[in-house]
């Protein structure tokens, strides 16, 4: 075999549809545009989601729902993440430095999923119940900035 005698497997190429090619083509004449009107010609070009100047589905549809724009969003923490930490104080630098939160302006939770084994001091905006009880029971601290 040679390179010039390469094909692609049987099947899996098309022909291109050459419109506006004659009638012998089965799309000359009107291209497949159509008779008249607006897309017929052109420079016609529609947006997706306009309907002839029918009152649009996303306007005709019932709005649903509500958006709390005052919704605090929180940076998750299991205490499983947290045993990785050598520090005696845990606070957002220390947390940031270990890769564990993308920025130290974010608010912090803590969740109480694994076990933590030492003392420690951790800051953060919130605890959950279970994380706070594992934290102290350990002898550690907990302080909310």
């Amino acid at each position: 075999m040679k390179l010039g005698e390469l094909q692609p497997a049987a099947g899996s190429t098309k022909r291109r549809k050459r419109i506006g090619r004659g009638n012998a083509s089965g799309w000359g004449r009107n291209a497949g545009r159509g008779e008249k009107g607006y897309g017929s010609r052109t420079g016609s070009k529609s947006a997706g989601l306009f309907e002839g100047g029918q009152m649009p589905l996303h306007r005709r549809l019932p709005k649903r729902g509500f958006t709390n724009h005052f919704r605090k969003e929180y940076e998750v923490l299991n205490l499983r993440d947290l045993v990785r930490v050598e520090a005696a104080t845990i606070d957002a630098a220390v947390l940031l430095e270990a890769g564990l939160i993308s920025n130290v302006d974010n608010l912090i939770k803590v969740l109480g999923d694994g076990e933590i084994d030492r003392a420690v001091e951790i800051t953060a905006d919130a605890f959950s119940k279970s994380a706070e009880e594992k934290i102290t029971a350990a002898g550690g601290k907990v302080a909310r900035r």
